[in-house]
């Protein structure tokens, strides 16, 4: 009997030294404000060791066999935040590709920021389309940036867009099934992740990647992200290649032992 196939499989994966497909990892990076308040620190500097973070995470992600990498950077909900807040999270979005956009580029890394874009600023926009433009023929490794999202956002807007699509005559609603479906997503066409990994000590999804999660596995690591780094992601590996993926079906030793 053939082993479970994945949902991810739909989507040609690449292939690591180890014969194993390589991953594609998410991460809701949690837990910068009480980084800094255990410190005495204010907020904004929890922010900016998160970046240093990610900058770490990123470097170290490819020799994990991570091929692609999807952090939930600033969610639809975090608007609401104080504007002080908001302002230096977006100040250190724009730092960040300042300084590493370069980098990133000659290292191979393609960029992509998924979410909502209208209602953006010049100047974020700006950003997002340059960091996407400067990267678009790069193959070598994969940083989705999740900016302006959210999960229930995205399936209405998803859904908003089949809609319209039947509105016009392009489609009809017999049309529409999972597969046509998921290529309305933000995150479309790349595959889903194969494991959820959240910081900060919370046991949530906190509206992350609700529809492309269904059968990915989920780690919680009791770390705040500003201490994160390839240490943990590889903690993390560890444990999602020991447990056993089902996908809804049954295992090939039981359905050996049951005959």
């Amino acid at each position: 009997m053939p082993r479970p196939i994945a949902p991810n499989e739909r989507v040609l994966r690449p292939v690591g030294d180890d014969g194993r497909p390589k991953l594609h990892v998410a991460i809701i990076m949690d837990g910068n404000g009480r980084w800094a308040k255990q410190r005495g620190l204010p907020r904004a500097l929890g922010h900016r060791a998160g970046v240093a973070a990610l900058r770490r995470t990123v470097e170290g992600a490819e020799a994990l066999n991570v091929e692609r990498l999807t952090v939930f950077g600033f969610s639809t909900e975090n608007w609401s935040r104080p504007e002080s807040e908001v302002s230096e999270i977006l100040g250190l979005m724009k730092a960040y590709f300042a300084s590493d956009l370069g980098r990133l580029e000659r290292n191979g890394v393609k960029v992509r920021i998924v979410g909502r874009r209208t209602g953006l600023s010049a100047d974020i926009l700006a950003i997002v389309e340059e960091a996407e433009a400067r990267t678009a023929r790069n193959e070598r490794f994969h940083l989705q940036v999740a900016f302006n999202y959210g999960g229930r956002a995205d399936i209405t807007d998803a859904a908003r867009r089949f809609a319209e699509q039947v509105a016009r005559g392009e489609a009809c609603p017999a049309d529409l099934d999972e597969q046509l479906f998921e290529r309305q997503l933000s995150t479309s066409p790349a595959a889903a992740p194969d494991l959820v990994i959240r910081t900060g000590y919370e046991r949530r999804l906190s509206n992350f990647l609700l529809w492309e999660c269904a059968y990915a596995e989920l780690i919680f690591q009791d770390v705040h992200w500003p201490d994160y780094g390839p240490e943990h992601l590889r903690a993390a590996i560890q444990e999602f290649q020991s447990r056993e993926r089902r996908f809804g079906q049954v295992a090939v030793d039981d359905v050996l032992a049951a005959g």
